[in-house]
């Protein structure tokens, strides 16, 4: 199935450097929806999703594991589910470029430990790339 056409009220809410949101993902074991608040990030047009540092695996990230797609929910001003696709970020080099970015919407100075601790994920939105 194709996704919806991104208008531009929509684009406006993904372009903005963070907006706490929903996400929908598919439990790994259950296969039940289980949906959260988060913050999404926006960085040089990119979506991220992270979290604070936390020696505990999250289950939004392993569930993502078992099922990289899920359903982004914008709720403060502009309403809309967008399907979308998430990818988990490892590499280091790739890794620090967006910790950095979301350290500073933060006001964090630990990136050292968000490096160590924090899930990072990239989210696509299906059929849409943000400004």
């Amino acid at each position: 199935m194709a996704a919806p056409p991104v208008d531009g009220k929509v684009r406006e809410a993904l372009s903005r450097p963070q907006s706490v949101i929903d996400i929908t993902t598919t439990g790994r074991k259950s296969g039940e929806s289980r949906r959260l608040e988060i913050v999404l990030h926006n960085i040089d047009g990119h979506l991220y999703i992270s979290g604070q540092p936390s020696r505990r695996r999250r289950s939004w990230l392993a569930n993502l594991d078992g099922n990289p797609n899920l359903t982004v929910h914008l709720k403060r001003g502009v309403k809309a589910d967008l399907p979308a696709t998430a990818r988990e970020i490892t590499e280091p080099v790739e890794r620090r470029q967006v910790l950095d970015g979301i350290a500073r919407h933060w006001n964090r100075g630990d990136v050292d430990v968000m490096m160590q601790y924090s899930p990072l994920i990239e989210v696509t939105i299906d059929g849409a790339r943000p400004s």
